[in-house]
């Protein structure tokens, strides 16, 4: 991300302390943390997050996050498409499940993710991964509120 500058257009969210509540989550599920959680499930869950909602700083930063965790590039290449293909352990595909649902507010669906889930993860687990993906919604939505636009640096 070394060429590339973010700016806001619309508002700085250190104005109302919002970006420090942000990164306080982030030191606990953020893409640094220490979770028992696989880091590369975890990490394809921010970036099915970043996808889903579609942020730019979010998805220009966990693809690079993606890469720099080991992920092979065909596996993020097709995560948008995972429930389509066989480079996804069912385990992830659980996790991704979960994800998707909860991201949505799929509340008809969510139980019975919630039960696939927890065959493949134990309640910490499902907390991490849970946490995960409220954190990266949080931080999707403001970085959308704020207008951060990715520019090339000259």
């Amino acid at each position: 991300m070394d060429d590339i500058d973010f700016k806001n257009t619309r508002f700085d969210p250190d104005l109302v302390e919002f970006h420090s509540i942000a990164k306080d989550m982030a030191k606990s599920v953020g893409y640094t943390a220490d979770l028992s959680v696989d880091g590369q499930l975890a990490q394809l869950l921010r970036l099915r997050v970043a996808q889903m909602n579609p942020c730019s700083y979010c998805l220009i930063l966990h693809t690079q996050a993606a890469e720099d965790q080991g992920i092979h590039k065909a596996k993020i290449a097709h995560l948008g498409s995972w429930q389509e293909s066989t480079l996804f352990s069912e385990a992830e595909q659980a996790a991704l499940d979960y994800c998707e649902a909860l991201t949505a507010y799929d509340l008809i669906s969510f139980p019975a993710i919630h039960e696939t889930v927890s065959e493949y993860f134990d309640e910490k687990q499902i907390a991490e991964i849970a946490a995960i993906v409220i954190n990266m919604n949080l931080w999707t939505r403001l970085k959308l509120a704020q207008g951060q636009t990715p520019v090339l640096k000259s």
